[in-house]
């Protein structure tokens, strides 16, 4: 099922604060909610807000409050590079799907969306159109919402009618601030060892840079139990101590984030580098006699035709251990999984889409990403 999640990084409010970590100080945090006990997907997960696309997402109601522009005043995506293979999920086009608003804006008004359920946070603008402004998004002032118990229980009425969205934008006369949101990854959830009945999910992923913390944030106690601002390598600290957890596609792109130490510094890259469009990533499972490893495009052992369905039930695995493995590989793009607290990320080849790799580092050395070979 096709869905959509947002990174979600905002100010700090205050001077850059040491962290546990090599990498020094971060002038932002990014949101990070964690999942039920009782989730049919990554429980106890600690995960960015996002969720399933709806119709309501692709109401042609929409285009009565945004811009009459094309693709209601986003930018375009400049066509693929060669060797380039944009996302099904960006490219597929959803006015021959009976849609008339474009997946691009209906994708991010998800993301805006789920973002209001699970975390009570509201990214929308009174204007419709993008911001003059280009640095990081502002939030509505305080005075221009309504008060806390009348959108409590808006809250209440979207998580049960995504549709209800659309009127809380009409009652607010604002519409969701989806100029704000940057193009960042696809993944699609790999065709589970069992080769049926699990859960999959194609998800869009977008950054989103705020100006300041939103000074009101709260998990709905239903699919979200908890919710904590943490910069990215203190994030990735908890996860190595244990305190938190998450999954490889999760952890991946916090190591991306940890190239940026400032917020305007990761806002100019993602609106820049959001008009280069992305690819669509599925990890492919090789079990090692000791572990896993999720192949990612452009490793020497990703498969050149990807299962993608799962039909096929082409499965890998291997007598090797994962360092045999490591030392015979010399083209990397993959995650190792030694337990669910211990991953790596090996990449040595160069992104496609202008994009980063997750930052070089190991316990005592911080490198640049320069030379396109990163370990976390």
């Amino acid at each position: 099922r096709e869905a959509a999640t947002l990174l979600l990084a905002a100010g700090s409010g205050a001077p850059a604060r040491p962290v546990r970590s090599p990498l020094g100080p971060f002038d932002y945090e990014v949101l990070l909610l964690q999942r039920s006990p009782q989730s049919g997907f990554l429980p106890r997960a600690h995960v960015f807000p996002g969720g399933l696309l709806e119709a309501a997402d692709f109401s042609a109601d929409w285009l009565g409050l945004l811009p009459a522009l094309p693709r209601c005043g986003l930018g375009s995506v400049r066509p693929s590079s060669p060797g380039g293979n944009r996302a099904p999920v960006f490219a597929t086009d959803r006015a021959s799907l009976g849609s008339p608003l474009p997946g691009d804006v209906a994708f991010r008004i998800c993301a805006i969306r789920e973002t209001f359920e699970e975390a009570g946070i509201l990214l929308l603008v009174s204007g419709p159109g993008p911001a003059s402004d280009p640095g990081p998004a502002r939030l509505l002032p305080q005075h221009h919402l309504p008060p806390a118990l009348e959108l409590a229980e808006w809250r209440r009425r979207v998580q049960q009618d995504p549709a209800c969205f659309l009127q809380l934008c009409r009652y607010l006369r604002c519409v969701p601030n989806i100029w704000a949101l940057h193009e960042w990854g696809n993944w699609l959830t790999p065709v589970p060892r069992t080769g049926r009945g699990d859960r999959r999910y194609d998800t869009a992923f977008y950054l989103c840079c705020l100006e300041e913390r939103p000074p009101h944030a709260s998990q709905d106690d239903q699919e979200v139990t908890g919710f904590q601002w943490s910069t990215p390598p203190e994030a990735i600290e908890l996860f190595k101590s244990q305190e938190i957890w998450f999954a490889p596609p999760q952890f991946y792109e916090l190591c991306r984030l940890c190239n940026f130490s400032s917020l305007r510094d990761l806002h100019r890259f993602g609106s820049d580098r959001a008009l280069e469009g992305c690819e669509r990533w599925m990890a492919v499972i090789l079990a090692a006699s000791d572990g896993y490893i999720h192949l990612l495009p452009g490793d020497e052992l990703y498969p050149k035709d990807p299962d993608y369905t799962g039909e096929k039930k082409l499965f890998l695995s291997t007598d090797k251990k994962v360092e045999e493995l490591m030392k015979e590989g010399s083209k990397l793009h993959r995650v190792v999984i030694h337990n669910l607290n211990n991953l790596t990320v090996h990449v040595n080849i160069q992104p496609k889409y202008k994009h980063v790799n997750p930052l070089k580092m190991d316990s005592n050395i911080v490198g640049s990403n320069a030379d396109c070979n990163s370990k976390l």
